[in-house]
């Protein structure tokens, strides 16, 4: 199966499950063409299949509640109930039982393919490096450390309050929105969850991701007190690892047990409902994106950063830690590097036949 009817496959059998958005799926579509780092953000249900086949040796490894579709730009702020800013893995839409390895090296290969294109300017093998580094530090440490951007972290925080993430140029974006009127139990949903004095309150579609484009987004937005705020709903859909197994159950992903588990200042908004994930929306709650980071003078370390917080999700996995630690201790040296440029080699392959054929 290539890349094409793998796509026609996984839509035919995602709109069995979840009523999709046709023109979010064209567009989902074109960011497969524009670039390979698009295409793989879009294509998660291909690494599904793929990396079994590619890499299969690794199935071995120990297994933990995994992000699953994990890559560059699925970091992000948000504010927990102290107001602090936190950074961190911020989507789980794809959360599965996996080998650890699967995270590492998606997380990597994604690395692979930016640097590929240009669009992250430092070295694959420096960069898989620090990933790894991150990673194994932090998961030998006695106790996870999440990150919090107040007086530490303080190059993370440069990133997450620069000035293209401002409030002006946010709400800017969200208000040019095409404007809906969601079906009851969205609407209820989000209703529920804004303040109860917001005034003046709209209903947008939000166009936003690449592998979740396609889904319903809806965000409600009014003004409290004369400033802005807006809570999302978005539609939650069958874990594409089930699509590429062949199994015959199209459960949800993982997103409730796997936040759950986590050890970190939690978003007090973050809602996992029955059909829908609802969240606030704000300047400082949002992805990262590789632009924001391709620009940042510290890479290395906001790489290093990547791969701590993936332990620290790892490491919430009962037994996970002594089981990874003596895993990767048997490991010979640039085997995660060898493994991300396998599937990134994929990954490219796969893009040029879309541009092609797609």
């Amino acid at each position: 199966m290539n890349i094409v009817e793998a796509t026609k496959s996984y839509e035919h059998w995602l709109g069995q499950h979840v009523r999709l958005v046709k023109s979010d799926l064209t567009q989902k579509h074109d960011t497969m063409h524009a670039s390979a780092f698009g295409f793989f953000r879009a294509t998660y249900y291909r690494w599904a299949q793929q990396f079994p086949k590619l890499l299969g040796g690794m199935d071995g490894a120990p297994r933990v509640l995994a992000v699953g579709d994990l890559h560059l730009e699925n970091f992000g702020t948000w504010r927990d109930a102290d107001t602090r800013l936190a950074w961190g893995v911020n989507d789980f839409d794809e959360a599965h039982r996996a080998p650890y390895v699967q995270d590492l090296v998606r997380l990597a290969a994604s690395t692979v393919v930016a640097v590929d294109e240009g669009s992250l300017y430092v070295g694959a093998r420096r960069a898989v490096g620090e990933i790894l580094l991150g990673y194994a530090k932090a998961m030998a440490e006695d106790a996870p450390h999440p990150f919090i951007l107040e007086e530490n972290n303080a190059h993370l925080r440069a990133l997450a309050v620069g000035e293209q993430r401002g409030p002006r140029k946010f709400w800017k974006k969200i208000l040019s929105q095409k404007k809906v009127e969601p079906d009851s139990e969205a609407k209820a949903l989000l209703l529920g969850e804004m303040p109860k004095s917001t005034e003046g309150i709209v209903f947008k579609r939000r166009v936003a991701g690449a592998g979740s484009l396609g889904l319903p987004r809806i965000v409600a937005t009014g003004l409290l007190e004369g400033s802005r705020v807006a809570r999302e709903a978005k539609a939650r859909a069958p874990a594409s690892v089930h699509w590429a197994s062949g199994a015959d159950v199209a459960a949800p992903a993982d997103t409730a047990a796997i936040l759950a588990r986590l050890t970190r200042p939690a978003d007090p908004f973050l809602r996992v409902a029955p059909g829908w994930i609802v969240r606030r929306l704000g300047p400082h709650s949002e992805i990262i994106s590789l632009p924001e980071l391709a620009d940042t003078a510290e890479r290395r370390e906001v790489l290093n950063a990547m791969g701590r917080e993936t332990a620290n999700i790892h490491r919430a996995t009962r037994g996970a830690r002594a089981a990874v630690l003596k895993h990767l201790a048997r490991q010979k040296d640039g085997w995660l590097t060898d493994a991300a440029e396998r599937m990134a080699e994929a990954v490219q392959k796969d893009w040029r036949m879309w541009k092609k054929r797609g």
